[in-house]
C-alpha cells in the first residue's frame, strides 16, 4: 500500500465513522480557548474543564486577566499540573494580548507563538480550532497514532510528524484530522493497551500488522 493510499483509507474511515470531530475543551470564544489550551499541557481536558468556569468568570477577557496578580490566578488553577508556571504564563499572555493585539487573540500561528506559554502545538490548536487554519497540532496522541497507522515514517519529532501529515492531508481537512487522531488515540489507540480488536483501521495499520506477525512467528 502506498502512503497516499494509506492516507486515503484513513480519511475515508474517519469521515464515515467520526463525521463530527471537535475539541473536548470547553470554550465560547478565542480567549477562553487559549486559556484552556495553556492549562491543558500535561493535564487532562476533563480537569481543565473543571478549572476554567470559575477562572473565566473572574477573568472573562484579556483585559481583566492582564490586571491580575499571579497568586490570584494560581488560586483558581492550583489543581492542574505545573500551576505556578501556568499562572505566570496566563497573566503574561493576557498582558501581551492587551498591549500588542488590542485584547484580540491573533489567528496567525507565528503571532500566537509570540505569546508567553504558547508554543507551536498550542498555537496550532488555537489557529485550527477557532480559525480553521490548515495547521496540524501534534500532541502525544497524534504523534503516536500517526506512527502506528503508518501515516508518518521515522518521524523523531512533533515537527517532523506535522510536516508529513500536512503534506498528505488535504488543507480543508487538516483541522478536523487533528481531532480524528487525538480522539482515536484517547479512546481506541491508547498508549499502553490499544484496543486493536475495536479499531476499524486495523486492516491497514502498520502497528497491528507487525504485532500479529510477531505473534505468529
Amino acid at each position: 500500500m502506498t502512503t497516499r493510499e494509506r492516507y486515503r483509507k484513513t480519511i475515508e474511515y474517519f469521515s464515515v465513522n467520526m463525521p463530527i470531530a471537535e475539541t473536548e475543551l470547553s470554550y465560547s470564544d478565542p480567549f477562553e480557548l487559549i486559556v484552556a489550551v495553556i492549562l491543558s499541557a500535561q493535564c487532562t481536558d476533563k480537569r481543565v474543564n473543571m478549572i476554567t468556569p470559575a477562572l473565566l468568570e473572574r477573568y472573562p477577557d484579556a483585559e481583566s486577566m492582564a490586571k491580575a496578580e499571579q497568586p490570584e490566578v494560581l488560586e483558581f488553577i492550583k489543581s492542574c499540573s505545573y500551576p505556578n508556571n501556568k499562572a505566570k504564563h496566563l497573566v503574561a499572555m493576557a498582558k501581551m494580548l492587551v498591549s500588542e493585539f488590542g485584547g484580540v487573540v491573533p489567528s496567525d500561528p507565528s503571532e500566537l507563538q509570540r505569546l508567553p506559554g504558547v508554543g507551536r502545538k498550542t498555537a496550532n490548536v488555537v489557529a485550527s480550532v477557532v480559525y480553521n487554519k490548515p495547521v496540524m497540532a501534534v500532541d502525544t496522541h497524534v504523534f503516536r497514532v500517526a506512527a502506528r497507522i503508518g501515516l508518518t515514517r521515522n518521524a523523531r519529532t512533533p515537527l517532523s510528524a506535522e510536516l508529513q501529515l500536512t503534506t498528505y492531508i488535504p488543507q480543508s481537512m487538516i483541522h478536523k484530522a487533528h481531532h480524528w487522531l487525538i480522539l482515536h488515540g484517547r479512546y481506541v489507540c491508547k498508549a499502553r493497551a490499544p484496543l486493536c480488536s475495536e479499531c476499524g483501521l486495523r486492516e491497514f495499520c502498520r502497528y497491528y500488522t507487525e504485532k500479529n506477525r510477531q505473534t505468529y512467528v
